[in-house]
């Protein structure tokens, strides 16, 4: 365990290079006002507006989650020693974690604390703790212990999600020397899930989810074959201390999506405003006025990598369709917003792809919205080149003439701020 502590420091240290100058964690960060749904929800407690209600299993987890309106379906499990209780987890007794567009709760049984993490939509993931506590009500905020893999270059070098793939002993402990992968939409099939449980159905696909890592270390294995195509997870553990028996990979594969675009608005949101100070302060040292080459560029550097995740442009294609264990997938699309025939974002496929409209939902997000004036600009302006069919370049071929003009109604009807060409 020292070992993977050290690891993690020294993930915490790279970060500090990889970061976005107006990232300052010792000011900025820590002492801005935050405005994620749990800040606003800590003000409606206060005032008594809202009440919480405790319950022999599961502490405030129930209250909480109906408060935040996130679905318990939503339920992934993570069996690796990888979070602030990470004494408590193990195979048989996994991580609950919980989701929606801005918020996560993860439940540990016995645990001493709920674990938050919220979206602030200019600084990005804020984390907290609850206490699970009946005669205390309070969230605590968390950083440094938090930011040592929330913000560092698995997280892009801003405070945001990571999800990873590790090979895991019996004992939850993670062989760091058998190799980790971050998992995003864009991660092959084969290499995601290592350490979590995955409830569902793939076909012919295989992942490392579900199983034991077994050899010795660095030259960990894991039966993919057993681990593959499992509906129930009773034989792993005991289900019943949890909302569901369920860990659907559909939800994983939601959140998997999610998590990456909210971090590359994160880091578009830092780097854009920090190419839009430097101009400033050079402008006035210079006497000079008006938009710089270089800021155009840094601006461009800095958005592009959203436009592709909006679009879904590195996504890995889906070789078997994929069917959940709970209803999720169908709940989630009805989050909306929908259009007059109703169509959504959110209508996913499953078959090839994830979404059956290519073009991400969490441009509704206020984080989207949150983005400086320049940013979005310049992404309503991609996409207008992207759906007009006048950007023909790689990134993009995946999208057919049917999906630009889903897209381009969609959007006309759900998002009428925003103005493209």
């Amino acid at each position: 365990m020292r070992l993977f502590i050290a690891a993690l420091l020294s993930v915490a240290t790279a970060a500090l290079a990889s970061a976005p100058k107006s990232l300052d964690v010792a000011t900025e960060y820590l002492t801005a006002t935050m405005d994620d749904p749990i800040a606003r929800l800590q003000k409606r407690l206060a005032s008594g507006d809202v009440k919480l209600r405790y319950e022999p299993q599961g502490g405030y987890l129930k209250s909480l989650l109906r408060e935040l309106n996130i679905l318990s379906t939503s339920q992934m499990l993570v069996f690796s020693k990888t979070s602030l209780q990470f004494d408590l987890i193990a195979p048989q007794t996994p991580r609950a974690l919980y989701f929606n567009e801005s918020c996560w709760v993860g439940f540990v049984q016995g645990g001493r604390v709920l674990e938050l993490m919220a979206q602030d939509p200019v600084y990005g993931a804020v984390f907290y703790t609850l206490a699970q506590n009946p005669n205390q009500l309070k969230f605590t905020r968390q950083t440094y212990e938090c930011l040592q893999c929330h913000q560092s270059p698995l997280t892009q070098g801003v405070p945001g999600h990571v999800m990873r793939s590790l090979y895991v002993r019996a004992d939850g402990r993670p062989d760091l020397s058998a190799g980790s992968k971050v998992t995003t939409d864009e991660s092959p099939f084969e290499e995601r899930w290592g350490g979590w449980y995955v409830t569902g159905t793939h076909g012919k696909q295989r992942h490392l989810g579900n199983e034991i890592a077994r050899g010795g270390d660095g030259e960990a294995r894991l039966d993919t074959e057993a681990g593959a195509n499992i509906t129930d997870l009773h034989a792993k553990f005991d289900t019943t201390a949890y909302l569901t028996p369920n860990s659907d990979i559909v939800a994983l594969l939601v959140a998997e999506h999610q998590g990456h675009l909210q971090n590359l608005m994160t880091r578009a949101s830092y780097l854009v405003r920090d190419s839009l100070s430097d101009e400033e302060q050079l402008n006035a040292a210079l006497k000079e006025t008006g938009r710089r080459e270089s800021t155009t560029r840094r601006i461009h550097s800095a958005c592009e990598p959203l436009v592709k995740g909006l679009f879904y442009s590195g996504e890995a294609p889906l070789k078997a369709k994929v069917t959940g264990t709970t209803p999720f997938a169908r709940q989630f699309p009805l989050q909306g917003p929908l259009d007059s025939n109703g169509r959504s974002l959110r209508d996913l496929d499953l078959k090839t792809r994830l979404a059956r409209y290519p073009l991400s939902w969490t441009i509704y997000s206020p984080s989207f919205d949150a983005l400086p004036k320049e940013a979005r600009d310049y992404v309503a302006r991609r996409l207008g080149e992207v759906l007009s069919g006048k950007d023909t370049t790689p990134e993009f071929a995946h999208l057919t003439a049917d999906d630009r003009k889903n897209i381009r109604e969609i959007l006309a009807a759900t998002k009428p701020g925003l103005t493209i060409q």
